[in-house]
């Protein structure tokens, strides 16, 4: 062909001219693809077209063969199976966008062909039956799908992976919804297990872990029964199996689980007191005397009477919805205890206003578990602990698989936001929930500190009784929660601004922790007075916590860095002395170095037995800074073993940050973490559920917020790059990814420095989420669209509350609805529904009646309230 001159070219396509027009098409009368057909394009673009789709085509027709094919040489490899599984969602993005909600079910059908047909070739695989069953939740309807639950765990009794799945399905699926059948499928569950366990059940073996397994379950009983309001219930069960575990006759060991309810249920019965009521002496002593002809009556001690009930109904004037949750509050948090009649005033189980208040023994004994280990006995009595609102131990403590289900207190996502203390308020932790008998809605305010009157005589029950009982080491543990619960009380008052309540409590707290103290197994326990001092030092009494700590570094002797918990008491009194200059700082320079910290920090290195504070000379710095080097290095030979290192990394950081520069401590902090991760790694290739792996991995957070803590609080008093802090929070995130207070210095720092965008994209890197249009809302919908996010109540309760605040009420009460769909049993998602939407009261409680969560305040009753 004769090319075209460009005047032709430029002729022909003039800007005036119809575009439709061309040398091809002069007149304009062709359409668009019969004149690329003219040009000679139009048959390549096709058969380009058609290349690429029968390239397509053959290639995920390719990935099916091999699929097939490797299935049928290896039909015993169940991963293949799901892989396949999963494969038939990846097929669907091929079909063009107007056939795939149509065939979307297809898909479905599809994979559950595949999965009958898994299951058929594996009987066995439990994994291969959730994978089935969760595809069935798509495509069948709620009855249908019990039934096939309830057969899966008939045919798999002993598999504690399926039962957790099981009740999750119970618990979350708004149609067939009631406390009481969720409740008796927990039951079911433990008591099966227990069968499993002791052998009774002959025709399933007990797998490996199943008793820590129960501990989990029994756990997750007691927090769903909580959060559905039954605080009785849960209580009642802590009570009956603390008494089941650690009260036990020797004569009824060896007999199986079921037996063993069979003689609990008489002492549960007879009116004795239990654990936490005054006088409880436990099923061992009440057994015992009973074959000896039973107790002989002792006078009733008086009791402090009781102050008379205030008028619950305040303000008339208020509108209806906001005086049913007020009393409703109130009354669940004064009537969290199960009811007793009182013997001494002739009281009967007739005399109980509210029958809901009493638990009688089949709401319990078929969740009593059988504990042989005493680790896992002290991690049933921390659980109880921690249920009361007591901080503890998370790793003994172990807390259950699923924390979504518990996770619903506002403080987890602000606590350690103390500007006065960088460095040391991230020391006390949080359970992740609220106090019993505190489901209040996320907007409210706790009318006191603690348990009240009547909760913290419940527990000075609790510890006296359990005191003699438990082994000598495991008692550390219930007076180190004792002391840190006095100090968690102070700090709530410091911050509520209340003067008045904090000298009171702050008496009552040093009252507690000085007779603590004075218990021959704690004299010498230096954590304990390192907690004492630090009560102290929140008060305000500086001076009298100087003397503890000195006076508990005098009781170490010349121990010095080998002592793991000397170092422990060091860093937290040096940590205080560097806020404490901080505060006296008001804008001015001043030499760190100068310091008691430093003073702290050399005479730990050098191993002396009293304290001196003056300052160290030049020559003790350097040797002190020998000393930490030589330390450490012995520490971090010892990493894969049970040593706990931590206090010795702070000390050393804080003294090379004192005397050297930022970057010096910064260079600790990086060697010992990289060192730690290292390890860690290594054990979880061999053994992911060793205890030393859920050691290395909380060690390893508490090093990351020290790193953190001290970089901001070096940001905020110097002049420093940000880029450090920036680093070592983007590098430890995605460790430790579940660390509250590594995502709150990081979300406070980038707030501070408005970097949004940069925060945004970290956040969508660590959890690949990329939301659009709306972020905010975006991110609450892909949050909720995942299994954990789902079934998680704080997350739905923000979003509600994020909605209303923007004014969107009816996509709020949209959101409500869809809330109800995945998490019926939350009681605080109904009393938040009343509070946003008071218009809708009478629905909601019926609605809360209708599915058997505890209502204390019947509308009938209200009415009559307000009618006085």
């Amino acid at each position: 062909c004769q090319r075209i001159p460009k005047p032709l070219t430029s002729k022909l396509n003039h800007p005036n001219q119809d575009p439709r027009r061309s040398l091809v098409n002069p007149l304009g009368v062709y359409d668009s693809s019969t004149a690329l057909w003219l040009q000679g394009k139009g048959q390549q673009d096709q058969q380009k077209e058609g290349a690429h789709t029968v390239e397509g085509t053959a290639l995920l027709g390719g990935r099916t063969e091999e699929f097939n094919r490797r299935l049928r040489e290896q039909p015993a490899d169940t991963q293949l199976w799901i892989e396949f599984i999963r494969y038939q969602q990846e097929k669907s993005p091929s079909i063009p966008q107007k056939h795939r909600k149509s065939s979307y079910r297809a898909v479905l059908e599809k994979k559950l062909s595949i999965a009958d047909r898994a299951v058929a070739t594996n009987p066995l695989c439990i994994a291969l039956q959730l994978e089935r069953l969760r595809i069935c939740q798509e495509l069948w309807e709620p009855p249908a799908l019990a039934k096939e639950w309830k057969k899966l765990v008939f045919l798999h009794p002993n598999s504690t992976p399926l039962w957790r799945e099981y009740l999750l399905f119970t618990q979350s699926y708004f149609s067939n919804f009631t406390v009481s059948k969720v409740n008796s499928a927990y039951s079911k569950c433990l008591s099966t297990l227990s069968a499993v366990r002791d052998g009774s059940m002959v025709s399933h073996p007990a797998l490996p872990g199943t008793e820590e397994d129960m501990l989990d379950i029994f756990t997750q009983q007691c927090h769903f029964l909580r959060q559905c309001g039954h605080s009785e219930k849960a209580i009642a069960l802590f009570q009956a199996m603390i008494d089941f575990t650690f009260f036990k006759p020797d004569s009824v060991r060896e007999l199986s689980t079921k037996q063993q309810v069979e003689f609990f249920e008489p002492f549960w019965d007879s009116g004795e007191a239990r654990v936490g009521e005054l006088g409880a002496r436990g099923w061992k002593a009440w057994m015992l005397q009973q074959e000896r002809g039973g107790w002989l009556q002792p006078t009733p001690e008086e009791e402090e009477e009781e102050e008379e009930d205030e008028e619950e109904v305040k303000d008339k004037t208020q509108p209806r919805g906001t005086i049913w949750l007020d009393v409703e509050s109130s009354r669940e948090a004064t009537h969290w205890l199960p009811w007793r009649p009182d013997k001494a005033k002739s009281q009967s189980e007739e005399d109980c206003e509210d029958p809901d208040r009493q638990v009688l023994f089949d709401d319990i004994g078929p969740s009593m578990i059988c504990l042989s280990s005493p680790e896992l006995q002290l991690r049933l009595f921390l659980r109880f602990l921690s249920f009361l609102g007591l901080p503890v131990d998370s790793v003994l403590s172990a807390s259950p698989c699923q924390p979504g289900l518990l996770l619903e207190n506002l403080s987890l996502l602000t606590q350690g936001n103390d500007p006065h203390h960088p460095l040391t308020s991230y020391d006390l932790p949080d359970a992740g929930v609220n106090s019993i008998g505190h489901m209040t809605t996320l907007q409210g305010t706790r009318k006191w500190v603690g348990l009240g009157k009547q909760g913290e005589k419940f527990l000075t029950n609790v510890f006296s009784m359990l005191q003699p009982v438990l082994p000598r080491h495991h008692r550390a543990f219930q007076s180190l929660s004792w002391i840190r619960y006095e100090k968690l009380k102070v700090l709530r008052c410091l911050r509520s601004g209340n003067k008045k309540r904090l000298r009171s409590q702050g008496k009552s707290s040093k009252r507690v922790t000085k007779q603590l103290l004075k218990e021959p197994d704690n004299r010498s326990s230096l954590v304990l007075w390192r907690e004492y001092a630090h009560l102290e030092w929140l008060l305000g009494n500086l001076d009298e916590a100087r003397k503890v700590f000195s006076t508990a570094m005098a009781m170490a002797g010349t121990k010095g860095l080998s002592s793991f918990a000397l170092c422990d008491l060091c860093l937290m009194w040096s940590q205080l002395e560097v806020e404490d200059v901080e505060k006296g700082r008001q804008g001015q320079p001043i030499d760190v170095t100068a310091s008691p910290a430093v003073c702290v920090l050399t005479q730990l290195a050098e191993g002396t037995s009293s304290f001196s504070s003056s300052s160290p000379s030049p020559v003790s710095i350097l040797k002190a800074r020998k000393s930490y080097e030589q330390a450490l290095a012995i520490s971090l030979s010892a990493l894969d073993q049970n040593s706990k290192g931590l206090g010795l990394v702070g000390c050393y950081a804080l003294f090379q940050y004192l005397t050297v520069s930022i970057q010096a401590a910064n260079a600790v902090y990086a060697l010992v973490r990289e060192k730690m991760e290292e390890v860690h790694r290594t054990l979880t290739e061999a053994d992911s559920n060793g205890p030393c792996v859920s050691r290395l991995a909380s060690e390893c957070e508490v090093l990351a917020v020290q790193q953190a803590a001290l970089l901001r609080y070096h940001n905020n008093v110097a002049v420093f790059p940000l880029v450090t802090l920036r680093q070592t929070l983007t590098s430890a995130l995605p460790v430790c990814p579940t660390s509250t207070p590594l995502w709150s210095i990081y979300v406070q720092v980038e707030n501070r420095y408005h970097s949004a965008g940069r925060a945004r994209h970290f956040f969508h890197s660590v959890t690949r989420v990329y939301d659009r249009c709306n972020r905010i809302r975006g991110l609450f919908e892909n949050a909720i669209a995942t299994e954990t996010g789902a079934h998680c109540p704080l997350l739905w309760r923000m979003y509600i509350h994020f909605l209303v605040s923007e004014g969107k009420v009816d996509k709020a009460k949209g959101i409500f609805y869809k809330a109800l769909q995945n998490i019926p049993w939350a009681k605080g998602l109904y009393m938040d529904a009343v509070q946003l939407f008071p218009d809708h009261l009478q629905e909601f409680v019926d609605l809360m009646t209708e599915k058997e969560l505890r209502v204390r305040l019947p509308l009938e009753e209200l009415d009559i309230l307000l009618e006085d």
